[in-house]
């Protein structure tokens, strides 16, 4: 066991938005350590939403992952024997991160031509609470309720 946790390591904003959020999503979208390429298909995404929407692109992606940030999930856990999916509350931190690689899975798993097309899709999917992340979540959120009668094996 840790004596104390580890310090969290500060992000530096984008260089367009200003936006610390906008790091961390292009830290997940980057691939091969190749973050400049990853800088380019978000940027080139939101301007596809912007156009497709008629909106500010950046807004709309706001509003995307605000729709699939899960509030509760479940948790397995051993309890004589038998295993539990006991349902707990997500931490805010790891609201964020799941949000983000959901939106990332499954914008690669999408359909199209570029990584800059299937993300623009997804970002416009699920800010309209549609999508393969949007469900993901509304996913995460049902088995959390079937489970609720295991709610007080919480730790």
């Amino acid at each position: 066991m840790r004596k104390s946790q580890p310090k969290k390591i500060a992000l530096a904003p984008d260089p367009k938005f200003n936006d610390t959020l906008v790091t961390r999503f292009v830290n997940n979208l980057m691939w091969e350590g190749k973050k400049s390429g990853a800088y380019n298909i978000f940027y080139t995404a939101l301007e596809k939403v912007g156009k497709q929407t008629g909106e500010d692109g950046y807004d709309v992606w706001k509003k995307a992952l605000a729709n699939i940030t899960p509030g509760v999930e479940v948790r397995s856990r051993r309890i004589g024997g038998a295993t539990f999916q006991i349902p707990s509350e997500v931490r805010p931190d790891r609201k964020i991160s799941l949000s983000i690689k959901w939106m990332v899975r499954y914008s690669r798993e999408r359909n199209g031509r570029s990584m800059a097309d299937k993300l623009a899709n997804e970002i416009v999917a699920a800010s309209k609470g549609e999508g393969a992340a949007f469900k993901k979540k509304e996913d995460t959120h049902r088995m959390a309720e079937a489970n609720k009668a295991f709610a007080h094996f919480r730790v």
